[in-house]
């Protein structure tokens, strides 16, 4: 029997972009430091623009924490780069589904 180890990705948080950066220009940026599995810049659903904050999954830990320590704090487009190692996304209980307050406590 073979077993298979599962790579794991190192998940980055970027902060503090500017509003009008495409995913392409993120790529590029951190093309440089190691090789990027994707790019996604968070979308604002009513204005169509950029939140100000995106993710970049990188499959080298090595490369994705030398991208850490080389961008946290590069000025891009007249902004500060808050650069680090993303956070596991965790449930908000005081929301419920539609994303309003709960009249009741669990």
């Amino acid at each position: 029997m073979k077993f298979f180890k599962i790579k794991r990705q190192m998940n980055i948080y970027i902060g503090n972009l500017d509003y009008n950066i495409k995913e392409e220009e993120l790529k590029e940026l951190f093309d440089q430091v190691g090789e990027v599995s994707s790019v996604k810049v968070t979308i604002d659903r009513m204005t169509g623009r950029s939140k100000g904050f995106g993710f970049v999954e990188m499959p080298n830990d090595s490369e994705a924490l030398a991208a850490i320590e080389k961008l946290n704090g590069l000025t891009l487009k007249d902004r500060a780069l808050r650069v680090t190692e993303a956070r596991p996304k965790t449930e908000n209980k005081n929301y419920n589904s539609y994303n309003k307050p709960r009249r009741y406590e669990d």
